[in-house]
């Protein structure tokens, strides 16, 4: 089972909750979900802005709750139907941020047991900013996310870094648009990876597939 909800607030009221970066917004989204203070996240979002104001995404496993500070006029929950997954074909949008791991020479090499080197423990990310890296990103991806991307249709569409402070910590994360059309290789998988998102930064808005059925 998995709900999609969509949260519409006019700029004034973002101003008011004083939702001003992907920290906010992450802190905010889990008021959606109440009395979980100590659950682990299971759910994305996406976070769209327009003139009129802010449309945020939430995909989840449960029905999340409305927030007073959201009007019911700008509150749309549903659940998804089993069958929306069964098509072989869909467009797609995907707010991503593609990162890899290379070896940081400031820190100690770290050598596990069976005397190799544990690179997760001495690696650090890297945003990917080339064309072809992000293009083979997205490839790697759905070759392990259950789809594959239409190459000829494929739109990849730089956004710049997301800035966020968390209490005295600051930080930002590199966002990359995706945008084309892909067909499902394995609907099992595809369906894992529509729950579970794609990338790092899942916490800040990052990972939703947004899917529409093709015809």
């Amino acid at each position: 089972m998995n709900w999609l909800t969509q949260l519409n607030l006019a700029h004034a009221a973002v101003a008011r909750r004083q939702l001003r970066d992907n920290y906010d917004w992450h802190q905010a989204a889990w008021e959606c979900f109440p009395g979980r203070p100590t659950d682990a996240r299971d759910f994305l979002t996406r976070l769209d802005e327009s003139p009129q104001g802010f449309r945020l995404l939430i995909v989840s496993p449960k029905p999340p709750a409305r927030p007073d500070w959201c009007p019911p006029e700008g509150w749309q929950s549903r659940e998804i139907p089993t069958d929306y997954f069964q098509r072989t074909r869909y467009t797609f949008q995907l707010r991503a941020n593609p990162t890899k791991k290379i070896i940081n020479p400031d820190k100690p090499k770290v050598v596990r047991s069976d005397g190799r080197l544990d690179r997760n423990k001495n690696a650090r990310r890297v945003p990917l900013r080339q064309p072809a890296e992000l293009a083979a990103w997205l490839e790697r991806k759905g070759g392990a996310g259950g789809f594959a991307v239409d190459a000829d249709s494929l739109r990849v569409i730089p956004e710049g870094q997301n800035h966020f402070n968390r209490g005295r910590q600051h930080g930002a994360h590199a966002s990359v648009e995706f945008r084309g059309t892909l067909s499902v290789t394995d609907p099992a998988k595809f369906h894992q990876t529509f729950v579970t998102g794609l990338g790092s930064a899942k916490a800040f808005g990052f990972g939703l597939l947004v899917i529409a059925p093709l015809n």
